[in-house]
């Protein structure tokens, strides 16, 4: 990653953590699911109001380093208004992105400056944790989501 990438990188994570997007509780909310990462201590719930297949309020509360906070942020914003089906094929592009080598970002939008984290491995976990919870959130999965 090149010094601009990484200050950018830096930037973007400060923007999201100290002013985290949709952190608020949703209630009522149709979707709900907790995510846990053991190796940082993060912790998020993810609330979500999904409506004939469309995701149309997703907010998140809890407690993380800068990177879980900001990935939560992000997310929220790249997901609010799709389809579940396009929520579930950004996780997987996302995924993908951050944990594989060589891997074609594709469509990710603002959410490519967090492909930076693949040059730091322990904090993969802490970037995917809320994508995690997404998932069980909307598949009504009864447990806490976890990176492990």
């Amino acid at each position: 990653m090149s010094f601009d990438i990484k200050e950018l990188y830096q930037a973007v994570i400060l923007d999201h953590n100290r002013n985290p997007r949709n952190f608020h509780l949703i209630e009522p909310c149709t979707h709900h699911a907790e995510g846990h990462n053991p190796l940082c201590g993060d912790q998020i719930e993810l609330y979500l109001n999904i409506e004939e297949g469309i995701i149309k309020e997703i907010a998140f509360q809890g407690e993380g380093c800068a990177i879980s906070t900001a990935s939560s942020s992000m997310m929220t914003e790249a997901i609010k208004g799709k389809s579940i089906a396009e929520a579930e094929a950004l996780f997987q592009r996302f995924h993908n992105a951050v944990t594989l080598e060589d891997v074609d970002s594709g469509d990710l939008g603002s959410l490519e400056i967090l492909m930076g984290v693949r040059d730091y491995p322990t904090r993969v976990k802490c970037a995917t944790l809320p994508w995690h919870a997404l998932y069980s959130a909307i598949h009504a999965k009864d447990e806490i989501a976890q990176t492990e």
